[in-house]
């Protein structure tokens, strides 16, 4: 069996998580890199193997080799456009990180140039792939908690010493709508967080919003935080979703990754599942509880590490690279959890719920 060959493009902070199930997968070998910062793509290719003359500043550049086969775009959201095209333009597959564009027209060209080319275009969502998620959506599907009603995701932002130490120049862009697409926390990270209502209900029918802005200066990041914020949604079927963001500047939390931790609330018509933990480790118990006929029931028996959700997308990729099967999350599922956080932005600028 040949082996997929794996070219990053883009090797920020993030990409050593990306990078883990290519470099240990038996199936994968990670053989090119390309950043703007060279030195940067340079210390990563060392860390993992990759060759000096596949090192390089312009990605079209690692684009034209032959022996390359699939593209991993970690690039800020403005640029996922022109990357995607020249990448199907060139004949690659594609792994692309959320969310996949600016707007829906881009995500719909983006789309076709993959279908023309006869590549496979996979959006990157790592949140649906976390096995505590996992493990609660084995609990819904097998109908321990009956018809699920209602999922509500609380997302706290803080700060933590043993945060990622990510410099200010590498993603002020973060900050910047035309660069961003939205803001950081509703609009970049709030993509996982409504994939997650996605997995477990189905694409939502109607979104109202409110986002507010809190101004932030931690010596590395400076600029508004969309937050706090609430959006809202109605699914067919008179279901609902609600989505929290805030950002408490002054707590302190244990985390490894990113300074932010989420809580899931699923509720249905015989119980309740809780997933309570995400990046960070606020509650100090166990990571999947369910309650159902007058009994709590929890559950220990997963990783728990931010970095499974990783490799878990990467490797179930592969899989499906190799058996001929979509991926998870495809481009077509990929433009709707866009569309789906562009409504929240509409909904709060126009003080209305938005239709989907």
């Amino acid at each position: 069996m040949n082996k997929l060959r794996v070219g990053f493009i883009g090797t920020g902070r993030i990409s050593d998580l990306h990078a883990i199930e290519y470099l240990q997968n038996e199936k994968t070998q990670l053989v090119a890199v390309s950043d703007v910062n060279l030195e940067n793509a340079g210390q990563r290719a060392a860390k993992w193997g990759v060759p000096e003359n596949h090192v390089f500043a312009d990605y079209r550049d690692l684009l034209s080799l032959k022996e390359l086969d699939l593209v991993e775009i970690l690039l800020p959201h403005h640029l996922h456009y022109q990357a995607t095209l020249d990448a199907a333009a060139a004949g690659k597959h594609i792994s692309l990180q959320k969310p996949m564009a600016l707007n829906v027209s881009q995500a719909n060209e983006m789309i076709a140039a993959a279908k023309k080319a006869g590549v496979i275009f996979k959006v990157f969502e790592n949140f649906i792939f976390y096995p505590p998620i996992i493990k609660a959506k084995q609990l819904v599907d097998a109908g321990e908690i009956g018809t699920p009603l209602s999922i509500r995701i609380k997302s706290n932002a803080a700060k933590s010493p043993n945060a990622w130490k990510v410099q200010y120049d590498s993603q002020v862009w973060r900050f910047d709508p035309d660069t961003c697409g939205g803001g950081p926390l509703v609009f970049d990270d709030g993509h996982h967080k409504f994939s997650i209502g996605w997995f477990f209900m189905g694409m939502a029918e109607e979104v109202h919003a409110w986002i507010h802005e809190t101004p932030i200066n931690d010596g590395v990041n400076i600029g508004l935080l969309d937050s706090p914020s609430i959006v809202s949604w109605k699914f067919p079927g008179n279901r609902v979703g609600s989505l929290e963001v805030v950002y408490s500047s002054d707590m302190v939390m244990n985390t490894n990754h990113y300074a932010q931790d989420d809580r899931i609330e699923i509720t249905g018509t015989k119980g309740v599942i809780w997933v309570t933990r995400g990046h960070g480790n606020m509650l100090n118990i166990p990571p999947v509880v369910m309650y159902k006929d007058m009994q709590t029931t929890t559950f220990s028996d997963m990783e728990v590490g931010w970095e499974h959700s990783f490799i878990n997308s990467t490797r179930h990729f592969i899989d499906a690279y190799f058996k001929g099967e979509e991926p998870l999350l495809t481009g077509e599922q990929g433009r709707d959890i866009l569309r789906f956080t562009l409504a929240a932005q509409e909904s709060s600028r126009s003080g209305k719920s938005v239709k989907l």
